[in-house]
């Protein structure tokens, strides 16, 4: 059996947007995927952890190493603004996310002051079922 693809969930501030998305992944495909949680702030990878992602690391260059053999990497849009997340999101975190070479999912919810045109309002479940029903079906196939 081949190892299983490597998906990076990146969040900051209290980590409720990433600890979502890990648990409906472990909900819809258990141990298929290799679920690393990667925290801005501690707070953020332990509440990823809690809804039981495989491994966690937290800061800027555990997300610059782990990042540069992921396979995809999911999180809010956030994770590619410098100084988002009340500053938490670090240029060398945009550097790494944005030069890995794994397929990004980023999903448009942000409280910085941007507004992505051409994408309707949609709330976090919603956002998070495209991401585990159809984006993660395509990884796996």
């Amino acid at each position: 059996m081949s190892n299983p693809k490597k998906i990076c969930v990146i969040d900051g501030q209290g980590g409720g947007i990433g600890s979502t998305i890990v648990r409906r992944l472990k909900e819809t495909y258990g141990e298929r995927f290799d679920i690393i949680a990667l925290g801005t702030n501690a707070i953020a990878t332990a509440q990823m952890m809690k809804a039981r992602a495989n491994r966690g690391a937290t800061g800027e260059n555990a997300i610059r190493v782990t990042t540069a053999t992921a396979d995809a990497i999911i999180g809010p849009v956030s994770i590619i603004l410098v100084d988002a997340m009340m500053g938490e999101v670090t240029a060398g975190i945009v550097g790494a996310v944005c030069a890995s070479p794994a397929k990004k999912y980023l999903l448009p919810l942000t409280q910085e002051a941007v507004e992505i045109i051409g994408v309707r309002p949609e709330p976090l479940p919603h956002l998070v079922d495209i991401i585990v029903n159809e984006k993660m079906k395509e990884l796996i196939e």
